[in-house]
């Protein structure tokens, strides 16, 4: 975070109590657990007070899994390569420029819809399924799984990690 910047959570008081008061379920940007888990402890903690049922939690996550550590680099590099002087480097500069997030977004963040990259399904698959089970400890559900291409690597992921 860049000193004297004011520090905004991502969603507004009202946000949350709406979020809170009204939803079944709740979908949050890609980030470490620990930061997932007190969004959890937060909303959970509204919806007690009013007295409302438990709700799901999902969090946004991009997946790479392979089986050794270049080949997650590899690509890992395919998906975050934003070259400088690209329509896509261009837009971020824009974007960042008018952004009021609580931390700033890297160039990497940005070339993932919904931060997915910080929520680190990203490694072998040992590696992919301890931080899954991370995040089941803080709370969550389900992901909104993203992935590049698509197809394949949804199918890699199933074979890989939801068989084991």
């Amino acid at each position: 975070m860049m000193t004297g910047m004011p520090v905004r959570p991502n969603e507004s008081e009202a946000a949350k109590e709406l979020i809170a008061s009204t939803c079944d379920g709740y979908v949050m940007h890609g980030d470490e657990p620990a930061t997932i888990e007190r969004r959890i402890r937060d909303i959970r903690e509204r919806r007690e007070r009013k007295e409302l049922p438990p709700m799901k939690y999902g969090v946004a996550a991009f997946s790479i899994v392979r089986n050794s550590t270049p080949e997650v680099n590899k690509e890992l590099e395919r998906i975050t390569n934003v070259q400088a002087g690209s329509p896509g480097y261009h837009n971020y500069q824009q974007w960042l420029a008018g952004t009021q997030l609580e931390q700033k977004v890297s160039l990497e963040d940005y070339s993932v819809s919904n931060r997915g990259l910080r929520s680190g399904l990203v490694g072998t698959p040992a590696q992919v399924e301890d931080r899954i089970g991370e995040f089941e400890k803080a709370g969550v559900d389900f992901f909104l799984l993203q992935c590049s291409p698509q197809l394949e690597e949804m199918q890699r992921f199933a074979d890989v990690i939801i068989t084991l």
